[in-house]
């Protein structure tokens, strides 16, 4: 949920193309259209945010591969993450109300909070609006982890994502969806193949055999 409002507005975002348009990465939404859908939307959202720009202080524990990763591969894991905090906020129900009628939809993001941040949706209906509300918490996530280069760290205060959702700062909830996140495919770090080095008692023999052959040239 977000814990307060704010006053900041941002300006219109530039968005990138994507670099495979048909790649959908794995959610904790499930499987299907919906989800599908749900994941293309904030995909292109955390794109127009440039939060694929950023390499968080903390992403080690979220995402060993983000550093390395591709636009797109990046783009990923805060789709990833942002299913997985959707569990603790509204447990994937984009209707959901919190907190006697303040928080509204799958990441819980208080009206007055998203009219600050200059979001599309704006009223409690509108942030029930699955897309809009993912679109909503990419544009605030667009600011925070970018002004705090954090997913979720604590260094006096709470910085990244945790300064305005409660389960980033409940430590066992953020060892829950971390450890969903560093299991996924655009998370585990791949090792690059090299080439196998062949024996030297096999290329020598080969050299002698070479050379064996080269000299039968004897006459009968």
């Amino acid at each position: 949920m977000i814990r307060y409002p704010v006053t900041v507005i941002q300006g219109a975002p530039s968005v990138r193309p994507q670099a495979r348009l048909n790649f959908v990465p794995r959610t904790r939404w499930g499987k299907g259209a919906q989800a599908n859908a749900w994941a293309r939307a904030t995909m292109s959202a955390v794109a127009a945010q440039g939060l694929d720009s950023v390499v968080p202080r903390d992403i080690e524990t979220w995402c060993p591969a983000y550093a390395e990763n591709s636009p797109t591969l990046r783009r990923a894991f805060w789709v990833g993450m942002m299913s997985a905090l959707s569990k603790h906020e509204s447990t994937y129900n984009p209707q959901a109300v919190g907190g006697g009628g303040l928080w509204y939809g799958l990441l819980q993001i208080l009206p007055a909070t998203a009219r600050g941040y200059g979001c599309r949706a704006t009223t409690g209906a509108g942030l029930q609006n699955p897309i809009d509300n993912l679109s909503c918490a990419a544009r605030i996530m667009g600011r925070t982890v970018k002004r705090d280069r954090a997913v979720a760290l604590h260094d006096g205060r709470w910085r990244g994502v945790a300064a305005d959702w409660g389960p980033m700062s409940n430590r066992a909830k953020v060892a829950e969806m971390s450890a969903w996140t560093r299991k996924q495919d655009y998370c585990v770090v791949r090792e690059r193949q090299r080439p196998v080095l062949r024996p030297a008692t096999l290329m020598a023999g080969r050299e002698s055999a070479t050379v064996s052959t080269m000299g039968d040239g004897s006459s009968e």
